[in-house]
């Protein structure tokens, strides 16, 4: 393959092994960056340092409710479960931006209390190299996940991508915070800091929530998958046309209904026929679609769901 080729998307075991490797990486690297901020924030004092440790503990939450939550989207469908056990993804992220939110809460609770009553940061350069190795431990993993997200197009793995990648942000902060408040000699820059660390903590979690209420509440695909998916099912020479088209995604897995129109004196037979070939073709290009197709004779009088295209903001 060429360099710069998109690799292509993997679904089934290969995706799944992946998606737990991602897990396993990012619950391992939190409890790793846990160890070495707690003892910075001891040596420091410093509000932004403990800034940067409740985000390493909240991720090592959110990583850890990753890893079930995949692990349990991965289940075959059972009998309580017949479309599968997809939204686990989801509800975990919607579970890790509730609990992101309320632990960036205290955190501005402690910036603002410190800003009220001021203290000196204690042995900066200790906490600098602890930062600088965060730094490292999380760009490896980050350039992991982003490997795992196109490869696999997990949403739970997005979300801890996300969260991961802000830390990036989180620590180059701290480093500010702690740098300038020994320069300047100005304890109220280090609440400072932390108090504009949990602002963003707190949009991150937004983010989150947003990114699975599309799963939970069954958002249609993009207009232009729609589009694909419809130009699919309208390339067979015995389709007339395609209509009703309903899309969703939970988790791993993107649902397809679709009607076709075709010849109304065929046999019922061949109109199966057909379908099977259309539905092998969808497959084709979403492997890890569930296709659902209803035959209707051409030129029969029905109502329709025919919904505008969205226009996108501006």
């Amino acid at each position: 393959m060429a360099p710069g080729t998109a690799l292509p998307v993997i679904h089934g075991p290969a995706a799944d092994r992946l998606r737990r490797l991602a897990t396993y990486a990012s619950v391992s690297a939190a409890a790793l960056l846990i160890v070495v901020k707690f003892g910075a924030w001891l040596e420091t004092g410093s509000v932004a340092m403990l800034s940067s440790l409740v985000d390493s503990l909240l991720d090592a939450a959110a990583s850890l409710v990753n890893l079930l939550a995949v692990r349990h989207a991965m289940s075959p469908a059972d009998r309580e479960h017949r479309f599968g056990h997809g939204k686990a993804e989801p509800l975990a992220v919607l579970g890790q931006s509730a609990f992101i939110t309320g632990s960036a809460m205290l955190l501005l609770a402690e910036a603002a209390r410190r800003l009220i009553s001021p203290a000196p940061v204690e042995n900066p350069p200790a906490g600098v190299a602890v930062m600088v190795c965060s730094i490292a431990v999380t760009i490896g993993l980050v350039a992991f996940q982003r490997h795992v997200v196109r490869r696999t197009g997990s949403v739970a793995i997005t979300a801890d991508e996300l969260h991961y990648r802000s830390d990036l942000i989180l620590n180059l902060s701290v480093i500010a915070a702690l740098v300038l408040s020994s320069a300047v000699d100005s304890p109220l820059l280090d609440p400072m800091f932390g108090a504009a660390i949990g602002i963003w903590i707190v949009y991150s979690a937004v983010h989150l929530a947003r990114l699975s209420l599309f799963q939970l509440m069954d958002h249609e695909l993009p207009d232009d998958e729609r589009e694909k998916i419809r130009a699919i099912a309208q390339s067979h020479p015995e389709v007339v046309a395609a209509h009703d088209l309903r899309t969703r995604v939970a988790g791993p897995t993107a649902f397809i209904q679709i009607h076709l129109e075709m010849d109304g004196g065929m046999s019922l037979v061949r109109a199966h026929q057909i379908s099977d070939e259309v539905e092998a073709k969808l497959r084709s290009a979403y492997p890890n679609a569930e296709v659902i197709i209803h035959q209707d004779p051409e030129g029969v009088e029905e109502s329709r769901s025919n919904f505008p295209r969205r226009v996108a903001a501006r």
